[in-house]
């Protein structure tokens, strides 16, 4: 029989993982190697010593264990995947450099972009939405964007989907369980007090460091057929969101139906324009590296979190900020006693306070690969921290703490 190790009380599953992200922390410049070292080792511990909780021990329980992981693992590496050929389209296609003529010349040409960003996420993936937001920054800002203004592109795009239920993974969890959409909207409360905390500095930050573009381009000329391509690719990704989620929620645990719909757009439309493959290599290595935490996450013995309060709840965020927020999600689901628009807004947002917390920062680090340093990401990112506070306890004293009885 096997008998897990514990290291003055804590599982040895836990050490070997936060081990993992502090070598992410500190070798930035190999996050790779790192994400597959760590885990090697916690799959190798597995075997030998723990096994896989209710999937059981040695070679089964691992093969149990993907098996019931392989969903989520195939959605976000269709994703990652297909989004950057998705912003390649869109960069393209001419739009990002007519921009400059459509924000303002001085640092509020930042805040409309973050605020585009945010309304985007709203009703597309968060990933799109931050690609996009980092597409149009490399071209508004002449290729020189501060890591202050990145973190706060993808805390735009996690705080838009924070209370929509197409917006974000965590959100359609929710849904799939039976959670109203009404329940989940409220997170949009702090959300936006977060969005007026951090895109004002994050603006404000970037004008320093490099204004945007005062014109655009002369004689411009947009490939409306890399428009009409983008549009498909969104459309697909939502409208197999919604019909999934609506008429099929069992097909979404045994096919990745939002990946394969979006990868079915980009191959439809390539006759009309050929994506740009030479992403690919850059992007694989970012999605292998965000695909290795998330299992080496799912395999951590978290069987149950501490009971449900508003404390619980905003202790989360910071957990979702090195830990998978799926899993998480689906414990609370499991656990109940929560108030779904403080979670949703929770695991939604917190992510983005480390750029590997969520799919989203993972996707604008592979187009910024500078900003793949979780020290400057948070000193200079510093006001995102500050905005999921006060964000959190605005919406504890306009809405109270209501939690949902288990379901």
């Amino acid at each position: 029989m096997l008998t897990p190790i514990l290291v003055y009380g804590i599982p040895l599953d836990f050490i070997l993982f936060a081990l993992t992200l502090l070598g992410v922390a500190i070798f930035h410049h190999h996050t790779l190697a790192v994400a597959l070292t760590g885990l090697a080792a916690i799959v190798a511990y597995k075997l030998l010593f723990a096994g896989f909780a209710k999937f059981g021990a040695g070679l089964p329980g691992l093969a149990h264990h993907m098996e019931h992981e392989w969903v989520t693992l195939a959605n976000l590496f269709l994703l990652l995947m297909g989004f950057a050929l998705l912003s390649r389209h869109f960069e393209e296609s001419r739009i990002p450099d007519e921009m400059p003529a459509l924000l303002p010349d001085d640092w509020k040409g930042g805040l409309i972009l973050l605020v585009i960003v945010f309304v985007l996420s709203g009703f597309l993936d968060n990933i799109a939405a931050a690609l996009i937001g980092g597409t149009v920054a490399r071209h508004v800002f002449r290729g020189r964007v501060h890591i202050g203004y990145l973190a706060a592109i993808v805390a735009a795009s996690n705080a838009g989907g924070a209370g929509s239920v197409v917006g974000d993974t965590t959100t359609t969890m929710m849904w799939i369980d039976g959670i109203s959409p009404l329940t989940v909207v409220e997170a949009y409360v702090a959300a936006i007090v977060a969005m007026l905390v951090f895109a004002v500095p994050a603006s404000l930050q970037q004008h320093r460091f490099s204004p945007i573009v005062k014109d655009a381009p002369s004689g411009l000329r947009i490939d409306w057929a890399r428009v009409a391509i983008v549009a498909v690719i969104l459309l697909a990704a939502l409208t197999a969101n919604v019909t999934a989620n609506l008429k099929f929620p069992a097909l979404l645990d045994t096919l990745p139906v939002l990946g394969l719909a979006v990868w079915a757009a980009i191959l439809v439309t390539s006759v009309l324009r050929r994506p740009d493959w030479s992403v690919m290599p850059e992007t694989l290595k970012g999605t292998v590296f965000l695909l290795a935490l998330v299992t080496a996450a799912s395999m951590m013995p978290v069987e149950k979190l501490p009971a449900a309060s508003w404390q619980t709840a905003l202790g989360l965020g910071f957990v979702s900020a090195v830990f998978d927020n799926i899993p998480l999600t689906a414990l609370a689901l499991k656990q109940g006693g929560y108030d779904w628009g403080f979670l949703a807004y929770a695991v939604g947002f917190g992510g983005s306070m480390v750029w590997f917390g969520s799919s989203a920062g993972v996707a604008v680090s592979n187009m910024y690969p500078e900003a793949k340093s979780v020290v400057r990401w948070i000193t200079q990112g510093w006001p995102i921290m500050a905005a999921y506070v006060v964000g959190f306890f605005v919406m504890l004293a306009l809405l109270g703490w209501h939690p949902d009885a288990p379901h």
